[in-house]
């Protein structure tokens, strides 16, 4: 019987680097309605549902035909609020896309699905790509991840790693960055905030590692689409650059 699958995009419209950020118009459209509209070409999800404690955010949703859930603002994370809504559906996988990957591929969404289905032992799928630049490599805003010869994470960080005595490149390794697209399966997804955030997890300021420190598996999909995602002014006018 085949996997039921949703996808959640988590939003909420307080943002620390461009306010409103959600709403921020791209030619013409708010950014959430661009990360709609190229979340739903991806034809495995069963559905596609905006989780949000705005109620500026819901009407904006409803106002382009998308489906909007209001949540709780006691929520920390996306995840917690991706959870929330979650609970309430009946699905085999949920799929957490981030409000502000106003391009995602939805070939990403697919293999970050597949991981799932590929390994029963995995509670989590996420996407990768290769990095190619020295520039990327030491870019402390680039999610790097690192994987077994079996695509299972071991771990993520935003430190420039495999590390090289030289500070660079080695020409004969691979490197990774993460895309932050996280396929879950339901249960563990459900159960995932009553995990209390781990070291890791604050240290470096990603909550994936608390699945990795609590001895989950998570594995990563490797994708040469690209991605945009959208934390800087910078990277709202390279968007309105490529347009919708």
């Amino acid at each position: 019987m085949r996997m039921r699958i949703v996808g959640i995009i988590p939003a909420r419209l307080e943002s620390t680097r461009i306010p409103r950020k959600m709403l921020a118009e791209i030619n013409g459209k708010p950014l959430i309605q661009l990360t709609c509209e190229h979340a739903k070409k991806a034809t495995i999800l069963d559905d596609l549902i905006v989780a949000t404690d705005s109620r500026e955010i819901f009407e904006v949703v409803d106002s382009f035909g998308g489906k909007a859930v209001m949540t709780s603002t006691a929520n920390r994370t996306g995840t917690d609020r991706v959870a929330e809504v979650a609970r309430s559906l009946d699905y085999d996988i949920v799929v957490n896309i981030q409000g502000d990957e106003a391009f995602v591929a939805p070939e990403n969404i697919s293999i970050a699905v597949k991981m799932l289905e590929d390994d029963p032992k995995a509670v989590m799928g996420t996407v990768a790509s290769r990095i190619t630049s020295d520039n990327e490599y030491l870019d402390r805003n680039v999610v790097k991840v690192v994987v077994d010869h079996d695509g299972r994470a071991l771990y993520f960080t935003r430190a420039p790693v495999p590390h090289s005595k030289t500070g660079k490149m080695n020409p004969d390794c691979y490197y990774y960055k993460h895309i932050g697209i996280y396929s879950y399966r339901r249960d563990f997804l459900i159960n995932y905030p009553n995990l209390k955030p781990s070291v890791l997890e604050q240290t470096e300021s990603l909550e994936q590692l608390r699945a990795l420190e609590n001895g989950y598996i998570i594995k990563a999909g490797l994708t040469d689409k690209p991605t945009l995602k959208i934390d800087t002014l910078e990277d709202l006018e390279k968007a309105r650059e490529i347009g919708c």
